[in-house]
């Protein structure tokens, strides 16, 4: 097949428009790049646990035999305390908390990295551009899934107050300010609207974190950058959720150890209708990804209430051919379309 003479995003959506069938929206990395290429070319949060430069943690890493970040760090923070305890070799205690501030550190800088300041300066006619886009998706009913940690589609969302962009978090009443009589609510914690919920980080993003007892999730505020806040959050030793395992069976192992993740997940894997894509390439590692797709297809197969079809965005013939190649491992039928028709952010 060749590029040009793929259908454009306009057709797609006049055609499932005319099915009168849901339709929902998975985004990859290729949704930040279409923002800018050069701030999002790579993903500085799936590779800066190899470019760390210290043998310590590197054996850690290997002893340990994952990536999972927030595994890492509760094991380095074990370790500090049964050293204290057990051992009198202050040398190592030193190197351990040494090993713990470097990879601290290192996250910290691959936020900054992934985020540098000019992202939050996006021009209202983009973002409002980009919000016409999602709006397509979640104001007739559908439901809008992310592999992206960035805070680009948070911020979108945010900006422009999308309604129907609800992602599970809400506050719980605590009581009043026993001075000033106003109500005090306790953090975003996820879980409050998850019947409701629309708008999934199927890998966790910058934004959200495991406390141990709830997923919280941080905001932005007019006082305060959301970087600065996570960056606080880093250095008290709260950790945002991120999947950065390697390969689609590692990935998923550490879904199936957060709820939240595991619920983006589940609703993935029953969405019935129509799925377009957009961003995302389906390498390697992203197994689990299909995985899910094929178990939509296969869900409520007596009803026809599944997923019938995939629509998968390209934006160069190299990318086509790719899919072509791999397009008999999806269990539903597989359609593409030229992405550089979409012009998400205009």
């Amino acid at each position: 097949m060749n590029l040009d003479e793929l259908q454009s995003y306009s057709d797609v959506i006049d055609y499932l428009d005319g099915k009168g069938r849901p339709r929902h929206l998975l985004l990859g990395n290729g949704f930040s790049m279409a923002y800018d290429k050069d701030i999002f070319s790579y993903n500085a949060l799936s590779s800066f646990i190899d470019q760390i430069d210290d043998d310590l943690l590197k054996k850690l890493f290997q002893v340990i035999n994952t990536k999972n970040f927030e595994v890492v760090m509760q094991h380095l923070d074990n370790f500090i305390e049964i050293a204290r305890v057990f051992t009198e070799d202050k040398n190592l205690v030193d190197r351990l908390v040494a090993a713990t501030e470097t990879l601290k550190m290192s996250l910290i800088d691959a936020v900054k990295t992934l985020h540098p300041e000019h992202v939050f300066k996006v021009p209202a006619e983009r973002s409002e551009k980009c919000a016409e886009f999602l709006k397509m998706f979640l104001a007739n009913g559908g439901k809008v899934f992310t592999t992206n940690y960035d805070l680009l589609l948070y911020w979108v969302m945010m900006r422009n107050g999308l309604e129907d962009a609800i992602d599970g978090f809400g506050k719980e009443f605590e009581g009043y300010d026993t001075a000033t009589r106003e109500p005090e609510f306790a953090d975003l914690c996820w879980g409050k609207r998850r019947n409701e919920q629309a708008v999934f980080y199927l890998h966790g993003a910058l934004h959200l974190f495991d406390t141990g007892v709830e997923i919280v999730k941080e905001l932005y505020d007019s006082e305060h950058y959301l970087l600065t806040k996570i960056k606080e959050r880093i250095e008290n030793k709260d950790y945002p959720i991120f999947v950065t395992a390697g390969n689609g069976h590692d990935k998923m192992t550490h879904v199936t150890h957060n709820k939240y993740l595991q619920h983006g997940f589940d609703t993935f894997s029953g969405i019935q209708g129509s799925l377009i894509v957009f961003g995302f390439g389906f390498g390697d590692s992203d197994s689990h990804i299909i995985d899910a797709i094929n178990k939509a297809a296969k869900h409520g197969q007596l009803t026809n209430e599944k997923l019938l079809s995939v629509y998968i965005g390209v934006n160069s013939q190299a990318s086509l051919d790719r899919m072509e190649q791999i397009a008999e491992r999806f269990q539903c039928k597989v359609n593409y379309y030229d992405a550089r028709t979409v012009g998400v952010w205009g």
